[in-house]
């Protein structure tokens, strides 16, 4: 009997479907023979990988998934790479995580067994990984780690974070009951899969709740327009910058095309977004093009997924809910104590889905958590029994002539603004104010906005949030792997 959760679900699902990817589909009785082939060839005749970590760069597809799933069975602490990392960005990963193997695709192979042999890793083709041979597998207790994900949060280089088998269960049992994922269902991966929002939500609810999953390698607006038209799917999850590509896509559509379009999202039982702040005009305009209004949930990677709106029932625009299942939220103040409801405080978490460390960072570790609360450091307030978010503690939360105001709040109200894409409010350091609030926008093509145009549109927008003087400038902004915008550390002003 298999020891690992994950698997043993697996093998209850038949030969059902299990993914779809470029090449053709494939079953679940092919990933359990696939993913024993690599754990083989991971183990090198030895009896168990005893959590050396195994670093693999693969392309989203059945090849990354029989590797990720031969790790776990071998024993090994995957550790997935980023496709878009640069070599000096891949070469501190696999120092950092003392990395013993690292996996990689042929295309990439030029590129990543260089890094291997720079660090003492041995380096094996996913191609020579598939080829192996099936040995006798490890039984692996829920409690040994399972995972290094890498997070860099707000400041410092970035940190492995180690989840256990047991953290990850937890994390996806509690999404398959409270989005009552089924074998019914069908989804398709458009993110990448360093990423818990990838790695978690989509690929691990799906293939424990015996469902099928779509992948495609990369998001593509057409492509995945094309696959939502099909009208198959059941389930979609993406963050709030593909939801802006696709409602782009949709404005250039023929009729014909948005009917078949509008007909496929329909057919959809449920439709998410996270990892970013959803704006409102985005999450207005996909209702009126889709029927749906999106599902805002709020997670991050030491803890998977905390606070949710309901499957059944209203989704507020700019909560995120409530408490998923078997997940504990409470908000505190700087002395980390409780606030009511109304009082903005701090996001602490707990539960069987949080992480079980740093790697080798003790000290950042404790410090991440108070009497066994992770600190996420997001603030958010409570109205009406659902969780609103501010923004970062450290980054969004501005302290500016005496008031505390967010960031993210600021943002929304900018948007409104017909000529303004996108934005990002920043505080900059001042004598008389604290923080003097500032904001780089990003211009819809065709518009102009000067900084005293946009300050008279602001002052009475932007009353409300205390804000004394709105400096600003236009530029394009900087975005990471997922579409997120990234706060310029520095803001040229006019």
């Amino acid at each position: 009997m298999d020891s690992l959760p994950l698997v043993a679900r697996a093998r209850e699902h038949g030969s059902r479907v299990a993914i779809v990817d470029p090449d053709r589909s494939y079953s679940y009785p092919e990933l359990l023979e696939a993913s024993a082939r690599v754990a083989g060839a991971l183990l090198e005749g030895g009896s168990d990988l005893r959590e050396a970590r195994v670093a693999y760069f693969i392309p989203p597809g059945f090849a990354h998934l029989a590797v990720q799933w031969g790790i776990w069975r071998a024993g090994g602490i995957a550790v997935p790479l980023a496709l878009s990392h640069p070599p000096p960005e891949l070469g501190y990963v696999l120092r950092d995580a003392d990395a013993t193997i690292v996996v990689s695709d042929a295309p990439s192979a030029p590129m990543l067994a260089p890094l291997a042999a720079d660090t003492g890793a041995r380096f094996l083709g996913s191609n020579d990984a598939l080829a192996g041979a099936a040995t006798a597998l490890p039984a692996i207790a829920s409690s040994r780690r399972a995972m290094m994900v890498y997070t860099s949060g707000t400041t410092g280089k970035p940190k492995g974070v180690v989840t256990t088998h047991a953290n990850l269960a937890a994390q996806i049992t509690s999404l398959i009951e409270a989005w009552e994922w089924s074998g019914d269902d069908r989804i398709l991966l458009v993110l990448p899969l360093h990423h818990v929002h990838g790695i978690v939500n989509v690929v691990c609810c799906s293939l424990w709740a015996g469902a099928v999953c779509e992948i495609l390698p990369k998001f593509d607006p057409t492509e995945t327009w094309k696959r939502i038209a099909a009208a198959r799917l059941t389930v979609f999850m993406a963050v709030p910058t593909i939801y802006a590509r696709l409602i782009a896509a949709w404005d250039t559509a023929s009729p014909e095309a948005r009917e078949a379009m509008f007909a496929g999202c329909r057919a959809m039982r449920l439709m998410v977004s996270g990892s970013a702040a959803l704006p409102v005009v985005t999450l207005e305009r996909w209702r009126e093009i889709s029927g749906h209004t999106l599902l805002e949930r709020y997670g991050m990677t030491e803890i998977g997924m905390a606070l949710s709106n309901p499957l059944h029932g209203e989704r507020r625009p700019g909560s995120v809910g409530s408490p998923l299942p078997g997940v504990l939220v409470r908000l505190v103040d700087e002395a980390g104590l409780a606030v009511g409801p109304g009082v903005p405080g701090e996001i602490e978490v707990r539960g069987p889905g949080v992480f079980q460390e740093y790697w080798r960072r003790p000290d950042a570790t404790r410090d991440a958590f108070r009497e066994g609360w992770f600190r996420t450091g997001d603030t958010a307030v409570v109205e009406e029994g659902r969780y609103r978010i501010l923004g970062r503690s450290s980054v969004d939360i501005l302290k500016t002539g005496g008031f505390k105001v967010s960031a993210l709040e600021i943002e929304e109200e900018l948007r409104g603004h017909p000529a303004v894409a996108e934005c990002a409010v920043v505080g900059i350091p001042d004598a008389e104010w604290g923080d003097k609030v500032s904001v780089a926008i990003e211009l819809r093509p065709g518009t102009a906005l000067s900084l005293e145009e946009l300050q008279r549109w602001a002052r009475e927008r932007l009353a409300p949030y205390k804000v004394p003087r709105l400096l600003c400038t236009v530029s394009a902004l900087p975005r990471n792997a997922m579409g997120k915008v990234m706060k310029p550390e520095v803001v040229k002003l006019f």
